[in-house]
């Protein structure tokens, strides 16, 4: 990681707010690797489709990055993407629902995914190592595209909560170190920022409050998230780090999904404008009535479609110009 340019930073952290218990959430993560339990444990869900699946590894700054690539070779002139799954830097995996099931559905459909392992913020790893394991995973998908049947400028870069830090964060490096950029950014609630803004027309306060608590957001949940992934203050973070307070002029088209109630809306919200007024193509698509980690409560079940038709359609269109 050498490119070191863009000198914005995050704010300094703030205090607590509405009377919620301080790091709850954040302490749930990471009580529980694997991720949080599902919104909806005892849906019945329908099992992702059969594809080919195997596992490659990248040369890393940290050791070997493995690699799960899903689907067959791709057709001529068809893209790929580069998946990095949510989980509060903490937890979560490639074999979460939300980064499997995602995976294997575009895969069936004839995009090549290839989800990247990176290292999670614990133990005393932190910044930088999840964004170079981020882009190891990249830089190897580049490099052999051909091999997979794809053309390695229809690649697109994606993830979901700190998945989509990680890509944006990366995609920033990949602008100021004058590299190939994804063809497309697929973002799903990403978490760019320490603190939220507040989302347009604000949050139904009544279905907010029902919600579990490792879904909701408080500021110190914000703050804590964000020190634990940088590995210090937030206000020294960089805007690899902290992407959402970066400058995003440069980057390449940007799909952002976000959910109704989810106290991060607000950020992609912020993000989406920012995006649009340093004239970067936005497409936006709000999943009515959907909490955040929407792709991981809702894999296998119908409540989930249409968001995964969004992104499967935002791919279908990246072309060659």
């Amino acid at each position: 990681m050498t490119p070191t340019k863009r000198a914005d930073s995050a704010p300094a952290a703030g205090t607590g707010h509405d009377g919620q218990a301080p790091d709850a959430g954040f302490a749930e993560y990471l009580a529980t690797p694997e991720g949080p339990q599902f919104l909806n444990p005892d849906a019945v869900r329908s099992p992702g489709p059969e594809v080919p699946i195997r596992t490659v590894a990248a040369d890393g700054r940290h050791g070997p990055v493995g690699i799960r690539i899903y689907g067959e070779p791709g057709a001529a002139g068809s893209p790929g993407l580069v998946w990095l799954h949510g989980g509060g830097f903490v937890s979560g995996s490639i074999d979460s629902p939300e980064s499997d099931y995602l995976a294997r559905v575009l895969a069936a459909r004839g995009t090549p995914v290839l989800s990247v392992d990176y290292r999670l913020a614990r133990n005393g790893v932190s910044f930088p190592v999840p964004h170079d394991d981020t882009l190891a995973g990249w830089f190897w998908a580049r490099k052999n595209a051909g091999s997979l049947g794809l053309d390695p400028d229809l690649l697109c870069l994606g993830g979901a909560g700190a998945g989509g830090n990680l890509a944006v964060g990366a995609a920033l490096y990949l602008v100021d170190a004058g590299k190939p950029l994804p063809a497309k950014l697929l973002l799903a609630y990403p978490f760019l920022d320490a603190e939220l803004p507040a989302p347009a027309g604000g949050l139904d306060d009544e279905a907010m409050a029902g919600l579990p608590r490792h879904l909701r957001f408080t500021l110190e949940d914000c703050i804590r998230t964000a020190e634990n992934y940088v590995g210090g203050p937030v206000s020294m973070a960089p805007s690899y780090a902290m992407p959402g307070y970066a400058d995003p002029a440069g980057l390449p088209p940007a799909a952002l999904l976000a959910c109704e109630y989810d106290d991060a809306r607000g950020s992609t919200e912020q993000f989406a404008s920012a995006l649009e007024r340093a004239g970067v193509p936005v497409s936006y698509f709000l999943a009515e009535g959907a909490v955040h980690g929407h792709l991981n409560h809702t894999a296998g079940l119908p409540e989930g479609q249409a968001a995964l038709e969004f992104l499967a359609g935002q791919l279908a269109a990246v072309r060659r110009p």
